[in-house]
């Protein structure tokens, strides 16, 4: 099973953070996994319909990063991000995302690593890979 990682690099410290959680989770899955990085999370769910397009095969995708600042910027941020991302999950792609939505840099970190934000979004595509797969879907 091939998974394409899509991490938002604008907060580096937090990217990390989440890619540390989600690859040892691919792992014990026994997933293969690929990194590409987009510079914001806005950027993500495009870059996930990019991949889907792609003549790659991918069969599921995590996507990771981070929003911060003023809350009304940020809800507005995440908000969209996770539009974009649920409108990708209801089509019909296997998808797990890692998106942090926290007051700043520092406190979205601690949230990546103290609920471990990545490995959850790299077991949630498993899971939905598995029921593709179960249910006779192929990629």
């Amino acid at each position: 099973m091939n998974i394409l990682i899509i991490e938002a690099r604008y907060h580096p410290d937090v990217a990390d953070a989440l890619v540390d959680g989600a690859t040892p989770a691919l792992e014990k899955g026994g997933a293969r996994f690929e990194r590409m990085s987009v510079p914001g999370v806005l950027e993500v769910p495009a870059a996930i319909a990019i991949a889907v397009r792609s003549a790659r095969p991918f069969y599921g995708y995590v996507a990771l990063g981070c929003v911060t600042g003023p809350a009304h910027i940020a809800d507005m941020f995440y908000a969209e991000t996770m539009r974009g991302l649920m409108t990708l999950g209801t089509s019909g792609i296997a998808l797990g995302h890692g998106i942090v939505l926290a007051g700043d840099e520092g406190a979205a970190h601690d949230l990546a690593m103290r609920q471990d934000l990545g490995g959850d979004a790299a077991r949630a595509c498993l899971a939905l890979c598995t029921l593709g797969e179960r249910l006779g879907l192929s990629r």
